[in-house]
Protein backbone atom coordinates (compact mmCIF):
# COMPACT_ATOMS: atom_id res chain seq x y z
CA UNK A 1 0.00 0.00 0.00
CA UNK A 2 1.43 3.53 -0.92
CA UNK A 3 0.56 6.52 0.78
CA UNK A 4 -0.71 8.83 -2.18
CA UNK A 5 -0.37 9.42 -5.92
CA UNK A 6 3.35 10.31 -5.55
CA UNK A 7 4.36 7.49 -4.39
CA UNK A 8 3.06 5.98 -7.70
CA UNK A 9 4.71 8.76 -10.22
CA UNK A 10 3.43 9.74 -13.21
CA UNK A 11 5.00 7.09 -15.27
CA UNK A 12 3.82 3.88 -13.56
CA UNK A 13 0.39 5.34 -13.11
CA UNK A 14 0.02 6.45 -17.45
CA UNK A 15 1.73 3.03 -18.31
CA UNK A 16 -1.26 1.05 -16.87
CA UNK A 17 -3.70 3.64 -17.45
CA UNK A 18 -3.10 2.94 -21.45
CA UNK A 19 -3.65 -1.03 -20.98
CA UNK A 20 -7.21 -0.33 -19.23
CA UNK A 21 -10.39 -0.55 -20.79
CA UNK A 22 -11.72 2.41 -20.40
CA UNK A 23 -9.30 5.52 -20.68
CA UNK A 24 -11.02 8.04 -19.51
CA UNK A 25 -9.42 11.14 -18.61
CA UNK A 26 -10.83 11.17 -15.08
CA UNK A 27 -8.39 7.88 -14.82
CA UNK A 28 -5.30 10.03 -16.09
CA UNK A 29 -2.78 11.33 -14.21
CA UNK A 30 -2.93 14.88 -14.81
CA UNK A 31 -6.76 14.49 -13.64
CA UNK A 32 -6.21 12.29 -10.62
CA UNK A 33 -2.88 14.09 -9.34
CA UNK A 34 -4.26 17.68 -10.13
CA UNK A 35 -7.85 16.54 -8.15
CA UNK A 36 -5.39 15.05 -5.17
CA UNK A 37 -3.51 18.68 -4.90
CA UNK A 38 -6.76 20.97 -5.33
CA UNK A 39 -8.83 18.79 -3.14
CA UNK A 40 -7.73 15.35 -0.70
CA UNK A 41 -5.37 17.44 1.53
CA UNK A 42 -5.51 17.18 4.61
CA UNK A 43 -7.56 13.92 3.72
CA UNK A 44 -5.09 10.46 4.69
CA UNK A 45 -4.92 8.70 0.69
CA UNK A 46 -3.96 5.13 0.13
CA UNK A 47 -2.85 3.57 -3.17
CA UNK A 48 -3.61 -0.08 -3.34
CA UNK A 49 -1.09 -1.65 -5.33
CA UNK A 50 -1.03 -5.29 -7.12
CA UNK A 51 1.65 -6.85 -8.37
CA UNK A 52 2.55 -10.32 -10.44
CA UNK A 53 5.08 -12.58 -9.17
CA UNK A 54 7.29 -11.14 -11.71
CA UNK A 55 6.75 -7.76 -10.14
CA UNK A 56 5.28 -6.44 -12.83
CA UNK A 57 2.16 -3.87 -11.28
CA UNK A 58 -1.63 -5.15 -12.82
CA UNK A 59 -3.56 -2.44 -10.55
CA UNK A 60 -3.55 0.42 -8.52
CA UNK A 61 -6.32 1.34 -6.36
CA UNK A 62 -6.66 4.96 -5.50
CA UNK A 63 -8.34 5.36 -2.43
CA UNK A 64 -8.49 8.91 -0.07
CA UNK A 65 -10.54 9.01 4.16
CA UNK A 66 -13.93 11.02 3.54
CA UNK A 67 -14.30 10.07 7.43
CA UNK A 68 -13.35 7.73 9.66
CA UNK A 69 -13.37 4.22 7.95
CA UNK A 70 -14.51 5.21 4.89
CA UNK A 71 -12.46 5.52 1.57
CA UNK A 72 -13.58 6.67 -1.96
CA UNK A 73 -11.59 6.83 -5.45
CA UNK A 74 -9.68 9.76 -5.61
CA UNK A 75 -11.16 11.92 -8.26
CA UNK A 76 -14.38 12.76 -6.01
CA UNK A 77 -17.76 11.91 -8.24
CA UNK A 78 -18.40 15.86 -7.96
CA UNK A 79 -16.41 16.30 -11.02
CA UNK A 80 -15.25 12.82 -12.32
CA UNK A 81 -18.53 11.05 -14.14
CA UNK A 82 -16.68 7.79 -14.30
CA UNK A 83 -14.26 6.21 -11.76
CA UNK A 84 -13.11 2.73 -11.26
CA UNK A 85 -10.18 0.86 -10.01
CA UNK A 86 -7.18 1.15 -12.78
CA UNK A 87 -6.02 -2.35 -14.24
CA UNK A 88 -5.15 -3.91 -17.62
CA UNK A 89 -8.07 -5.15 -19.56
CA UNK A 90 -8.59 -8.53 -18.82
CA UNK A 91 -7.05 -8.71 -15.46
CA UNK A 92 -9.47 -6.92 -13.48
CA UNK A 93 -11.07 -9.60 -11.79
CA UNK A 94 -7.48 -11.08 -10.92
CA UNK A 95 -6.46 -7.29 -9.52
CA UNK A 96 -9.92 -7.57 -7.68
CA UNK A 97 -9.19 -10.59 -5.85
CA UNK A 98 -5.87 -9.78 -4.82
CA UNK A 99 -7.28 -6.22 -3.05
CA UNK A 100 -10.08 -8.27 -1.49
CA UNK A 101 -7.73 -11.11 -0.04
CA UNK A 102 -5.91 -7.65 1.22
CA UNK A 103 -8.87 -6.43 3.31
CA UNK A 104 -8.90 -10.09 5.17
CA UNK A 105 -10.34 -8.73 8.54
CA UNK A 106 -10.02 -5.12 7.55
CA UNK A 107 -13.02 -2.88 8.67
CA UNK A 108 -12.61 0.23 6.65
CA UNK A 109 -15.80 0.65 4.18
CA UNK A 110 -14.15 1.30 0.40
CA UNK A 111 -17.57 3.35 -0.87
CA UNK A 112 -16.75 3.58 -4.74
CA UNK A 113 -19.23 5.70 -6.81
CA UNK A 114 -19.35 6.89 -10.54
CA UNK A 115 -18.25 3.37 -11.78
CA UNK A 116 -19.41 2.24 -15.06
CA UNK A 117 -21.96 -0.04 -16.22
CA UNK A 118 -19.73 -2.60 -18.33
CA UNK A 119 -16.99 -2.71 -15.49
CA UNK A 120 -16.19 -5.48 -13.88
CA UNK A 121 -16.40 -3.84 -10.62
CA UNK A 122 -20.46 -4.05 -11.03
CA UNK A 123 -20.07 -7.34 -12.33
CA UNK A 124 -17.84 -9.58 -10.96
CA UNK A 125 -16.77 -8.01 -7.59
CA UNK A 126 -19.98 -8.84 -5.97
CA UNK A 127 -19.51 -12.85 -6.43
CA UNK A 128 -15.65 -12.42 -5.49
CA UNK A 129 -16.41 -10.55 -2.26
CA UNK A 130 -18.53 -13.02 -1.03
CA UNK A 131 -15.49 -15.90 -1.98
CA UNK A 132 -13.49 -13.81 0.88
CA UNK A 133 -16.69 -12.78 2.98
CA UNK A 134 -16.87 -9.02 2.39
CA UNK A 135 -20.04 -7.47 2.36
CA UNK A 136 -21.22 -5.39 -0.84
CA UNK A 137 -24.01 -3.42 -2.25
CA UNK A 138 -24.34 -2.64 -6.02
CA UNK A 139 -26.53 0.42 -6.53
CA UNK A 140 -27.46 1.99 -9.58
CA UNK A 141 -26.38 5.41 -8.92
CA UNK A 142 -26.85 8.12 -12.68
CA UNK A 143 -27.38 8.02 -16.09
CA UNK A 144 -25.06 9.26 -19.16
CA UNK A 145 -26.72 9.41 -21.99
CA UNK A 146 -24.89 7.98 -24.95
CA UNK A 147 -24.58 8.52 -28.46
CA UNK A 148 -23.30 5.90 -31.05
CA UNK A 149 -22.19 7.96 -34.02
CA UNK A 150 -23.10 6.99 -37.66
CA UNK A 151 -20.67 8.01 -40.52
CA UNK A 152 -22.58 11.60 -41.53
CA UNK A 153 -24.30 13.98 -40.16
CA UNK A 154 -27.49 12.71 -42.64
CA UNK A 155 -27.17 9.68 -41.41
CA UNK A 156 -27.05 11.24 -37.65
CA UNK A 157 -30.39 13.40 -38.77
CA UNK A 158 -32.32 10.55 -40.27
CA UNK A 159 -31.93 8.07 -37.11
CA UNK A 160 -33.87 10.98 -34.78
CA UNK A 161 -37.48 10.73 -34.63
CA UNK A 162 -39.62 13.11 -36.88
CA UNK A 163 -40.13 15.54 -33.91
CA UNK A 164 -36.49 16.08 -32.86
CA UNK A 165 -35.17 16.64 -36.27
CA UNK A 166 -37.98 18.94 -36.71
CA UNK A 167 -36.80 20.82 -33.28
CA UNK A 168 -33.33 20.80 -34.13
CA UNK A 169 -33.40 22.00 -37.13
CA UNK A 170 -36.03 24.77 -35.66
CA UNK A 171 -33.46 26.28 -33.64
CA UNK A 172 -30.74 25.97 -35.83
CA UNK A 173 -32.48 28.53 -38.33
CA UNK A 174 -34.21 30.46 -35.89
CA UNK A 175 -30.41 31.07 -34.09
CA UNK A 176 -28.83 31.56 -37.83
CA UNK A 177 -31.77 34.20 -38.89
CA UNK A 178 -31.56 36.49 -35.87
CA UNK A 179 -27.58 36.19 -34.96
CA UNK A 180 -26.29 35.24 -38.92
CA UNK A 181 -23.63 36.06 -37.36
CA UNK A 182 -22.90 33.32 -34.76
CA UNK A 183 -19.71 31.20 -35.70
CA UNK A 184 -19.40 27.94 -33.61
CA UNK A 185 -15.11 27.43 -32.77
CA UNK A 186 -13.74 24.68 -31.86
CA UNK A 187 -10.04 25.54 -29.54
CA UNK A 188 -7.56 22.82 -29.79
CA UNK A 189 -4.39 23.92 -28.66
CA UNK A 190 -2.80 25.65 -24.90
CA UNK A 191 -2.80 29.13 -26.34
CA UNK A 192 -5.89 29.37 -27.78
CA UNK A 193 -7.59 27.52 -25.07
CA UNK A 194 -5.63 29.91 -22.42
CA UNK A 195 -6.65 32.97 -24.51
CA UNK A 196 -10.76 32.44 -24.10
CA UNK A 197 -10.50 29.86 -20.85
CA UNK A 198 -12.17 33.21 -18.90
CA UNK A 199 -15.21 33.46 -21.70
CA UNK A 200 -16.20 29.82 -20.34
CA UNK A 201 -15.54 30.93 -16.92
CA UNK A 202 -18.57 33.86 -17.44
CA UNK A 203 -20.73 31.91 -19.06
CA UNK A 204 -20.77 29.48 -16.56
CA UNK A 205 -21.17 31.04 -13.33
CA UNK A 206 -24.06 33.21 -15.24
CA UNK A 207 -25.97 30.36 -16.67
CA UNK A 208 -27.42 28.62 -13.35
CA UNK A 209 -26.80 30.13 -9.27
CA UNK A 210 -25.69 26.61 -8.63
CA UNK A 211 -22.59 27.00 -11.18
CA UNK A 212 -21.26 30.27 -9.87
CA UNK A 213 -21.37 28.22 -6.04
CA UNK A 214 -19.72 25.54 -7.91
CA UNK A 215 -16.68 26.89 -9.73
CA UNK A 216 -15.08 28.85 -6.29
CA UNK A 217 -11.79 30.27 -6.42
CA UNK A 218 -10.39 26.65 -5.38
CA UNK A 219 -12.29 24.15 -8.73
CA UNK A 220 -11.22 27.07 -10.70
CA UNK A 221 -7.71 26.81 -10.00
CA UNK A 222 -8.43 22.81 -10.70
CA UNK A 223 -9.65 23.46 -14.26
CA UNK A 224 -7.08 25.55 -15.04
CA UNK A 225 -4.59 23.30 -14.60
CA UNK A 226 -6.56 20.01 -15.71
CA UNK A 227 -7.45 21.98 -19.20
CA UNK A 228 -3.99 23.09 -19.91
CA UNK A 229 -2.76 19.51 -19.31
CA UNK A 230 -5.79 17.61 -21.06
CA UNK A 231 -5.57 19.95 -24.32
CA UNK A 232 -1.54 19.27 -24.92
CA UNK A 233 -2.30 15.73 -24.82
CA UNK A 234 -5.25 15.67 -27.31
CA UNK A 235 -7.82 15.16 -24.36
CA UNK A 236 -9.91 18.27 -24.32
CA UNK A 237 -11.61 20.83 -26.87
CA UNK A 238 -13.03 23.95 -25.74
CA UNK A 239 -15.66 25.54 -27.93
CA UNK A 240 -17.48 28.52 -28.35
CA UNK A 241 -20.67 29.83 -30.06
CA UNK A 242 -19.41 33.50 -30.61
CA UNK A 243 -21.17 36.38 -31.22
CA UNK A 244 -20.68 40.16 -31.96
CA UNK A 245 -21.61 40.65 -28.84
CA UNK A 246 -19.79 37.98 -26.90
CA UNK A 247 -20.05 34.28 -26.74
CA UNK A 248 -23.51 32.96 -26.47
CA UNK A 249 -22.69 29.33 -25.17
CA UNK A 250 -19.86 27.30 -24.35
CA UNK A 251 -18.63 23.65 -23.62
CA UNK A 252 -15.48 22.00 -22.30
CA UNK A 253 -15.18 18.95 -24.18
CA UNK A 254 -13.33 15.78 -23.00
CA UNK A 255 -11.47 13.45 -25.65
CA UNK A 256 -10.23 9.92 -25.49
CA UNK A 257 -10.33 7.22 -27.65
CA UNK A 258 -13.42 7.61 -30.05
CA UNK A 259 -15.48 9.27 -27.49
CA UNK A 260 -16.21 12.55 -27.14
CA UNK A 261 -17.68 13.76 -23.58
CA UNK A 262 -19.53 16.90 -23.19
CA UNK A 263 -19.02 17.72 -19.43
CA UNK A 264 -18.97 21.27 -18.97
CA UNK A 265 -20.86 24.36 -20.04
CA UNK A 266 -22.42 27.67 -19.72
CA UNK A 267 -24.68 30.25 -21.72
CA UNK A 268 -25.27 34.04 -21.95
CA UNK A 269 -29.00 33.61 -19.60
CA UNK A 270 -30.51 36.76 -21.72
CA UNK A 271 -30.09 34.25 -24.70
CA UNK A 272 -31.42 32.09 -23.89
CA UNK A 273 -34.74 31.98 -26.05
CA UNK A 274 -32.19 31.70 -28.96
CA UNK A 275 -31.31 27.73 -27.65
CA UNK A 276 -27.97 28.54 -28.00
CA UNK A 277 -26.38 25.22 -26.13
CA UNK A 278 -28.13 23.69 -28.16
CA UNK A 279 -27.31 24.75 -31.07
CA UNK A 280 -23.63 24.67 -30.52
CA UNK A 281 -23.97 20.59 -29.41
CA UNK A 282 -25.15 20.25 -32.93
CA UNK A 283 -21.97 21.90 -33.78
CA UNK A 284 -20.06 19.67 -31.63
CA UNK A 285 -21.61 16.33 -32.62
CA UNK A 286 -21.10 16.87 -36.01
CA UNK A 287 -17.59 17.95 -35.82
CA UNK A 288 -17.33 14.83 -33.84
CA UNK A 289 -18.62 12.74 -36.87
CA UNK A 290 -16.35 14.61 -39.46
CA UNK A 291 -13.27 13.76 -37.01
CA UNK A 292 -14.50 10.37 -37.34
CA UNK A 293 -15.24 9.71 -33.40
CA UNK A 294 -17.81 6.59 -32.54
CA UNK A 295 -19.28 7.76 -29.39
CA UNK A 296 -20.51 11.24 -28.05
CA UNK A 297 -20.80 10.68 -24.12
CA UNK A 298 -22.83 13.36 -22.47
CA UNK A 299 -21.57 12.31 -19.26
CA UNK A 300 -23.88 12.12 -16.13
CA UNK A 301 -27.38 13.91 -15.82
CA UNK A 302 -30.57 13.13 -17.23
CA UNK A 303 -31.38 17.08 -18.18
CA UNK A 304 -34.58 16.63 -20.75
CA UNK A 305 -32.43 18.52 -23.66
CA UNK A 306 -29.23 15.67 -23.71
CA UNK A 307 -32.53 13.20 -24.60
CA UNK A 308 -33.63 15.97 -27.41
CA UNK A 309 -30.63 14.53 -29.41
CA UNK A 310 -31.64 10.73 -29.09
CA UNK A 311 -29.34 9.58 -26.97
CA UNK A 312 -29.41 5.97 -24.76
CA UNK A 313 -28.93 6.48 -21.35
CA UNK A 314 -25.92 3.91 -19.69
CA UNK A 315 -26.00 3.40 -16.06
CA UNK A 316 -23.17 4.19 -14.03
CA UNK A 317 -22.75 2.33 -10.12
CA UNK A 318 -21.88 3.04 -6.62
CA UNK A 319 -20.38 -0.24 -4.78
CA UNK A 320 -20.00 -0.51 -1.77
CA UNK A 321 -17.25 -2.69 0.27
CA UNK A 322 -17.22 -3.47 3.76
Amino acid sequence: MLEGLDAVGPTAWQALHATTALRSPFMSWIWQSEWARAFASPARMEVRRVTDDAGHVSGFLPLYEVSPGVLQLVGGADVSDYLDLLAEAGREEEVWGALLASRAGGAAVWDLHAVPATSPTVARVPGLAAEHGVKVTVTMEERCPVLALPESWDAYLAALTGKQRHELGRKIRRLEREVPEARAVGLATRADVEARFDDFLVLHRRSRVGKARFMDERMEAFFRRVTTALVEQGGLRLWLLDAPGGPLASFLCLEWDSSVGLYNSGFDPERAALSPGVVLIAHIIRDAIVRGRRRFDFLRGEERYKYDFGPTPEDVFRVTLG
